[in-house]
Formats: structure tokens, C-alpha cells, sequence
């Protein structure tokens, strides 16, 4: 019993929609139509895309890049800057939650670097702006995070018709997190000793080598991780039968190592699934399908913002695309609800969790707590400030 405590604890919005699948059965028989609720492409090129993020982020390629860049910084403010880039721009490619399992200890590591007391002052603002850089970032992209991933395939639009939906609000969130770095970078420095101007020096602060550094060995596992990267986008752009790439990621995770596999993310493909039975058979309902249907037409973005908050961004796009043909408005809506709560996004959720761990091991008291009000206060803003561009340019959609 406390097993399955523990699990529902972990694992929230997959049991919630192993729930709402099974209620729904209750109404909808299963029968053979079943089968055409789930969407398994979407299903197939998100297993490939966690198969090889998870290959080269095991092989260390990410940090690796990381550290090469921050032997290039030389003030607490470019620190700041850095840190935060990395999950927005990674994040277009690796998705958010990728990013921010990449990045957040990284940030951890390089703030014992710089001192006890600007690691207590920077982890939870930097930690912050990660999650939300990394949030924001994967916004632009097909492949960024789950949501758009499956948008995207049911939209029908091409890659650049896509992204050039959320370009506005991409070049918007770059600008935000630009002067929320600057303004935390100077706060920061301020604070370390001998420099007061904004621009504090690191020299001397970075002589420990960053433990997750490591050279990559096995260059060819990485060539084959990158070609498999390839192949994958390929497929997202149906320039590549899926297919292929499957068995391709397969063929190669494979031999290259097997392990791999363990680290997919099977409860978020499972979370899927539930939540496609669900929908599908709420759809064959009448009464809640045209509730559902009035309530969300022409309101796509407004009902897509809430519902994020609720029951996250993924959930969200998955439960109103079944009742809206406006894919536009959902992409919109389920991306900025990713701010907000704590649960508004799933991959927010990554960084809370080693915030806790940290805080705990560095006795850090009242830590989450402090986390948790900086966090939701940054998100807020940032969300109220893209809901101000998307009233002024909400008539594009």
C-alpha cells in the first residue's frame, strides 16, 4: 500500500489519467475504436527523441558544452546570463525537461564554485529563470516539449509555419529573461566581495574542475547519437518515414547500450495514452462533447491558460484538442500555461525536486518554501507580460 502511495505521490498526472481512462470505460465499452484514439506516431517520435537525448546526455555531451562556456565567463553576471540561456536555447532541441535535468545541477556545482554566500543567494533565483528559460525556450519548436510535439502532428502545418506562431512570443520571453539576468547578475555581484558595480570578477572562483566534466570516449556512440538526432527531426519534418527512424533508434540504442532504454520516460508515453482513451471516449458522449466543444470555441488560448494551471500544459493539449480544430489557439494557450503554477508545466517539477534534494543536503532551512514564493512570483510575471502581447497580437491567430 505505501508502495502505490509512493507511486501516485510520484507520478500524479499519469495516474489521473489512468483514472479518467478507466471512469470513462464505464460509458464507452471498449471496442474496436478504440485503437483510433491513440495517437501512436506521437507516441513513437517522442520514445526516439527520449532514446537519444538520453544516449548523449549519458555520454555527457551537454555539460560538456556547458563547461566550455562558462571557462569563457569571467563575471557573475555573464555566470547568470549563461546559465539561463542554456536551458532556453537547449531546450528548442532537447526539450525542457532534458534541459533542466542537464542544467539545474550544473547550476548547483557552479554555485559552491563562487562561494558559500552567493550560492545561497544566487541557487533559487538562477534555478528559477532556468525553468522558466527552459519553459519559454521549448515554446518555439515541434520538438521542444510533448505538447507541441503532438500539435504539431495533428495540425498538419509544416516546421517554419509553426514556429512562426510562437516567434513573437519567443523573441518576447528572450528579451524578459535578458534584463531578468542583467538585473539578477548586478543584484548578485553587488553582494561579492571586493567589486560593487555590477560586474563582480570570478577570477580565482572557478579552479575546481566541474565534476560532470568528462571526456567522450566513445566518439562514435556520439556520431551515431547525433545521426539518430538527425533522423528523428527528419521524421517530426515527414521528410523521413517514421519508421525508419524508429527502427533506426532502436537498431542503435541498442548495440551502443541497452541501458538507455531504462531512462525513457515511460509514465509520461503512459500518461498519453490515458489521457488520448479518455478523450476519445468523451468525444462519443454528446452532452459532454458539446459542452465541452461551446466552451472552448473561440476561447482556445483563454481555456488553455487555465486548464495549464490546473492540470498542466500536456494534459491540457491532449483533453481541448479533441473538441477545437483551432491547433493555432491551443499552441498558443498551452504554452504560455506552462507559467504560473508549480504544476502548470510537468518539467517545472524536475527543478522543485532538486531544489529539495539540495536544500535538505546544504541545511538550507525553509528552502522549498522559498523556492516556491520566488518561483511562482517570477512565473506570474512573466505570464502577465505574454498575455499583454498576446491581447496585442492575439488577432494573428
Amino acid at each position: 500500500m505505501q508502495k502505490l502511495k509512493d507511486f501516485i505521490r510520484k507520478e500524479p498526472v499519469l495516474c489521473c489519467a489512468v483514472f479518467l481512462a478507466v471512469l470513462s470505460a464505464f460509458w464507452i465499452h471498449p471496442d474496436k475504436d478504440y485503437k483510433e484514439y491513440i495517437d501512436f506516431r506521437t507516441l513513437a517520435i517522442l520514445f526516439c527523441l527520449m532514446c537519444v537525448m538520453a544516449g548523449l546526455q549519458k555520454l555527457g555531451m551537454f555539460e560538456w558544452i556547458a563547461q566550455r562556456l562558462l571557462e569563457r565567463m569571467h563575471r557573475i553576471s555573464q555566470v547568470v546570463f549563461l546559465l539561463v540561456m542554456l536551458c532556453f536555447f537547449f531546450s528548442m532541441l532537447i526539450t525542457n525537461d532534458v534541459a533542466l535535468i542537464t542544467f539545474v545541477p550544473f547550476t548547483f556545482t557552479v554555485g559552491a564554485l563562487l562561494g558559500e554566500e552567493t550560492y545561497r543567494r544566487m541557487v533559487f533565483p538562477v534555478v528559477a529563470l532556468q525553468t522558466i528559460a527552459a519553459n519559454l525556450g521549448s515554446m518555439l519548436t515541434p520538438v521542444g516539449n510533448p505538447q507541441n510535439l503532438y500539435l504539431y502532428g495533428i495540425s498538419g502545418m509544416g516546421a517554419g509555419e509553426f514556429m512562426k506562431v510562437m516567434l513573437p512570443y519567443s523573441l518576447f520571453s528572450l528579451l524578459l529573461l535578458a534584463i531578468s539576468c542583467m538585473v539578477l547578475g548586478r543584484r548578485l555581484s553587488k553582494g561579492m566581495e571586493g567589486e560593487s558595480d555590477g560586474n563582480a570578477s570570478l577570477a580565482g572562483k572557478k579552479e575546481t574542475p566541474h565534476p560532470f566534466v568528462k571526456t567522450i570516449r566513445e566518439k562514435s556512440s556520439l556520431v551515431v547519437y547525433l545521426l539518430l538526432f538527425i533522423t528523428c527531426l527528419l521524421s517530426v519534418a515527414r521528410m523521413v518515414p517514421l519508421w525508419i527512424s524508429f527502427a533506426a533508434v532502436a537498431a542503435g540504442v541498442g548495440i551502443l547500450d541497452r541501458r538507455v532504454f531504462k531512462q525513457v520516460d515511460y509514465c509520461l508515453l503512459l500518461t498519453f495514452v490515458g489521457f488520448f482513451v479518455f478523450i476519445g471516449n468523451m468525444g462519443r458522449i454528446p452532452v459532454f462533447y458539446e459542452f465541452l466543444q461551446r466552451l472552448v470555441a473561440d476561447h482556445e488560448v483563454w481555456v488553455s491558460i487555465v486548464a495549464s494551471q490546473c492540470i498542466s500544459n500536456v494534459p491540457a493539449a491532449l483533453l481541448l484538442s479533441g473538441f477545437t480544430d483551432n491547433v493555432k489557439g491551443l499552441m498558443v494557450g498551452t504554452n504560455l500555461g506552462g507559467l504560473g503554477t508549480l504544476i502548470a508545466s510537468m518539467a517545472s517539477l524536475i527543478s522543485y525536486k532538486y531544489i529539495a534534494v539540495e536544500a535538505q543536503a546544504k541545511g538550507l532551512s525553509g528552502g522549498k518554501s522559498q523556492y516556491f514564493l520566488y518561483f511562482t512570483l517570477t512565473n506570474i510575471c512573466f505570464l502577465a507580460a505574454l498575455v499583454i502581447l498576446y491581447v496585442l497580437i492575439g488577432g494573428l491567430l
